[in-house]
């Protein structure tokens, strides 16, 4: 009796087996022609693709790549007979059919011993359909046509997960035969997909993703000064302060002929309060490019924070020669002197003595006069400045200067 039950589920047991791979076959039949049916062929693979007999099998996910192949080929059938095609539905099925791919290669990809003990892949002929499709998507380069198709419809993470389907094939090891990579160069129109990948990963918030593909181009000469300035940028977006100080070291040494890479990192420097370090790097910049006001304004700035005075109204006149419309710098020369005088101001409290005390009110106030025309000099260069008005208004009023109290007041109130 328990033979007989035994043979009975052996027989269960393979009729279930067959059964599976009658659906694989069956797949075959159903996504071929005009009437395909993609719908019924995925219901059956996806029960051989969980069977105990077929899911370990390299040509079940290799029959499952199928459905998305020829689904993706029949769109672009269309395209080519002048009927609409539909870029989602072909891409969705090609996106699909990678993934299938990937899993019927490591299958059957697995070694093993023939008959005769020599060691050989468990499905060499899988193996090699696997790499034919590969070859054939890249080829065709159906992931970055979907890929701009996923951006359109701002999907920046599809965008991006298409874009790294096409860059990851030659990368792959069944890709890693000397034809295949012959095939497959990484010209500059793989650095250029590298390109649009981070971009969209950017996009999409993906900054870990974003700075490993720009970190793959910065040393070269695809777009290099938008990939180190892009790189710069998402290293500031992760707070990695040290990196992003390197790329801007790194790039103001590679490209001299950009001075957004040096004025960025002065600007670290400076906010940063390493003024010294950003002192030096604007010397370097200077020396560059003498003529450029901007840059003597920042440091007739600097020198003014380190109470260089003398050096400080030099530079602010040497961006005045250059820029002679550069309000920041007229107001530069006034703020030295208005800056001494507040200094004056607070040290004359500490003054005991009468006479003393009054002679130090004089030299301040002095100070203060000799601030005046720089910021009415400011002024007339930039009349909405409101910083330049108010501290108008407190000179003015300081100096009982009535007419120009009011009118000053007047256009702080408009």
């Amino acid at each position: 009796m328990r033979k007989t039950l035994f043979i009975a589920a052996l027989a269960l047991i393979s009729a279930g087996c067959v059964a599976q791979k009658a659906n694989v076959k069956e797949v075959k039949t159903l996504i071929y022609g005009e009437s395909a049916d993609y719908n019924k062929a995925r219901q059956l693979i996806q029960e051989a693709l969980t069977n105990e007999e077929t899911k370990d099998l390299a040509e079940t996910w290799y029959m499952a790549a199928m459905i998305g192949y020829q689904q993706s080929e029949q769109q672009l059938l269309l395209k080519q007979m002048g009927q609409n095609m539909d870029q989602e539905t072909a891409g969705q099925a090609v996106m699909e059919s990678y993934d299938y791919l990937l899993k019927a290669d490591e299958l059957a990809s697995v070694m093993t011993l023939d008959k005769k003990g020599r060691e050989v892949m468990t499905d060499a002929k899988t193996h090699k359909n696997v790499q034919k499709m590969m070859k054939e998507y890249y080829s065709k380069q159906l992931f970055p046509i979907y890929g701009i198709f996923l951006n359109d419809q701002r999907d920046f993470a599809g965008a991006y997960h298409a874009f790294m389907n096409h860059l990851n094939i030659p990368n792959l090891p069944m890709m890693q035969d000397e034809k295949s990579q012959a095939d497959m160069p990484k010209d500059s129109t793989y650095n250029e997909y590298t390109y649009y990948a981070a971009l969209f990963a950017i996009q999409a918030e993906m900054h870990p993703e974003a700075i490993a593909l720009l970190e793959q181009l910065k040393s070269g000469s695809y777009e290099a000064i938008s990939v180190n300035q892009f790189l710069y940028q998402e290293y500031v977006t992760t707070k990695d302060t040290a990196n992003f100080v390197q790329v801007l070291k790194d790039a103001m040494v590679r490209f001299p002929q950009e001075p957004w890479f040096l004025q960025n990192l002065i600007n670290y420097y400076i906010f940063s309060n390493q003024e010294s370090m950003a002192i030096d790097y604007l010397n370097q910049a200077i020396e560059r490019e003498p003529e450029v006001a901007q840059y003597h304004l920042i440091m007739g700035n600097l020198k003014e924070n380190k109470q260089s005075y003398e050096e400080a109204i030099a530079e602010f006149d040497r961006a005045l020669q250059l820029d002679p419309k550069m309000a920041d710098a007229a107001a530069g020369k006034g703020r030295v002197y208005y800056n001494q005088a507040v200094k004056m101001n607070e040290d004359a409290a500490n003054i005991m003595d009468a006479k003393e005390y009054k002679l130090a009110l004089e030299d301040m106030n002095e100070m203060f006069r000799q601030s005046l025309p720089f910021f009415e000099q400011a002024h007339k260069m930039d009349p909405a400045n409101r910083d330049y008005m108010i501290t108008l208004k407190g000179l003015y009023y300081r100096f009982s200067m009535e007419a120009e109290y009011n009118a000053i007041q007047e256009e702080l109130n408009k």
